[in-house]
């Protein structure tokens, strides 16, 4: 056990009183620098700047945090905040598969402001940590503790062996759910290049290529990790692991690399540990002709291999994906928008593929990772909007009106109520391979089949134009319900005398 801990200084007011996490972004952040926490919000701000907007719609960001942590082998996570928090964070994770018990420390007010909490959480942390259960416990604070100064930092580095990493991810720290998996992978990759830098290190399970390898920085589908491992053998090069990676060991087998790609460009953290391991970054990813070519030759360059070799592995690649677009041209405009970050890697391939993209959004950041893909989109006369908000999707689409709509749930709907065919980005596009021969096959036909219905949404929007939309949704045909003014005047009022007169009772 550890020495005695300090006791934990009162939280502030504004993070414990009856408005909670409700209490706005600003209230939270006040809160938290009031707390002790302002180091740990300037690396949030400095990590994932905001755009022109607060920050676009997602859901809790740290659901990516939580999906990182669920889906390593030996990890256990334990969450602190709001109960309502919690349970839509573990709904929304069994929800997308998985099949693990996520930890939780419940609280009060009480035990909020007198420090129980943090002492609540240190004893699950014991609890929690058998090695012959886990390698690694998470510790996730959400909104409230955060705003509260819960000290997860002040827990111990490691229990028997086990290690216990605490991390932060507000949501009004973190904009979106795909940064909150970089706040623990990078939280990670440090612990494992610290336990590197001071000795040896378990092996990983499977064994490690001979030639230098190449570190994915994203979640790829299955069959994109194959496709890349094939574009790099030319070269002499073998792939290496993918972050996240699905065991603690892996981490070690990551950063032992010779290069990393940063397919998916919002991993700050992440990067800045593999720079300090000494691994040079490379951007962007091998889809369609031009970026395959573009990044064999940086991973190439960046892996010191000559440039007879690079050549000879464009040789190999470049005919078969030119192929494959040839046999699979895409002949409509689309507009491309979502928060998985690799929004801009699609809208190259239906390019490449014949298809107009005259506007692409992303809920993610713009960062250097990304500049090649930005440079060769916006060359092409393609708006690239980072932190794009659902409005600004929605009002590009309106005014493209494409022939397909690739977004976000809300942009599918609304896309489907002005009769345009829409597929949501993440179960339908983040499903398919996008890299390499494969990728380059794999978005034509849906788009087809996609694009031969919009007379049919056509007729359905004919056919329900009379039903009525917002609270008229459904009455059309019976006739709207009579709108009464004044009633909701009457309950307006006494809904304000209410919150009036609990407010003066609480002061």
């Amino acid at each position: 056990m550890d020495g005695a801990i300090a006791p934990q200084a009162a939280a502030p007011e504004a993070a414990t009183s009856g408005t909670g996490c409700h209490g706005g972004r600003e209230t939270m952040v006040a809160a938290a620098r009031a707390a002790g926490k302002s180091e740990a919000l300037d690396r949030m701000m400095a990590d994932y700047p905001r755009g022109p907007h607060d920050q676009p719609q997602s859901m809790c960001p740290a659901f990516g945090s939580l999906r990182v942590g669920l889906r390593m082998r030996r990890t256990a996570t334990i969450l602190s905040g709001s109960a309502c928090c919690v349970y839509g964070l573990t709904f929304t994770s069994h929800f997308y598969g998985a099949k693990r018990t996520v930890g939780y420390v419940p609280f009060n007010s009480e035990t909020l402001v007198k420090g129980q909490l943090f002492e609540d959480i240190r004893a699950a942390v014991y609890e929690t940590a058998k090695p012959a259960d886990y390698d690694c416990v998470v510790v996730i604070n959400l909104c409230v503790p955060t705003a509260s100064g819960v000290p997860l930092d002040r827990l111990p580095k490691q229990i028997d062996g086990v290690r216990v990493i605490g991390i932060d991810v507000p949501g009004f720290g973190v904009p979106t759910h795909a940064e909150a998996k970089d706040v623990l992978a990078g939280a990670m990759l440090r612990y494992a290049r610290l336990e590197a830098e001071t000795g040896p290190v378990a092996r990983p399970r499977m064994a490690l290529p001979d030639e230098p390898t190449v570190t994915l920085l994203a979640e790829l589908f299955p069959a994109d990790p194959v496709g890349i491992a094939a574009l790099l053998k030319p070269m002499g090069m073998a792939l290496g692991t993918q972050v996240p990676t699905r065991e603690w060991r892996d981490l070690y087998a990551a950063l032992d690399c010779s290069v990393v790609a940063a397919v998916h460009p919002f991993y700050t953290a992440s990067v800045r540990e593999f720079h300090a391991a000494g691994r040079p970054v490379v951007g962007s990813g091998p889809v369609g002709v031009d970026g395959t070519a573009a990044w064999l030759d940086a991973v190439g360059r960046a892996g010191n291999i000559a440039a007879e070799r690079i050549d000879v592995a464009k040789a190999k690649a470049l005919p078969a994906i030119r192929a494959a677009l040839e046999a699979n041209p895409i002949n409509a405009r689309i507009t491309v928008s979502g928060y998985e970050g690799s929004e801009l890697l699609v809208a190259r391939l239906l390019m490449e593929a014949g298809a107009e993209v005259p506007y692409v959004g992303t809920a993610c950041p713009r960062t250097e990772w990304s500049d090649a893909d930005r440079e060769w989109l916006q060359a092409r006369g393609t708006h690239v909007q980072y932190r794009a908000s659902l409005e600004q999707d929605c009002a590009a689409m309106q005014d493209v009106r494409p022939d397909l709509a690739v977004g976000t749930t809300p942009l599918v709907q609304k896309a489907k109520e002005l009769g345009i065919p829409a597929l949501y980005f993440t179960n339908m596009v983040s499903a398919r391979p996008l890299f390499g021969a494969a990728g380059a096959g794999s978005l034509a036909g849906i788009v087809a089949a996609q694009t031969r219905g919009r007379e049919r949404y056509g007729r359905m929007v004919d056919f329900f134009t009379n039903v009525g939309t917002g609270e008229a949704t459904g009455y059309g045909w019976q006739g709207v319900p009579q709108d009464h003014p004044q009633a909701k005047e009457r309950f307006r009022k006494m809904r304000a005398a209410k919150v009036k007169a609990e407010s003066a009772v609480g002061t």
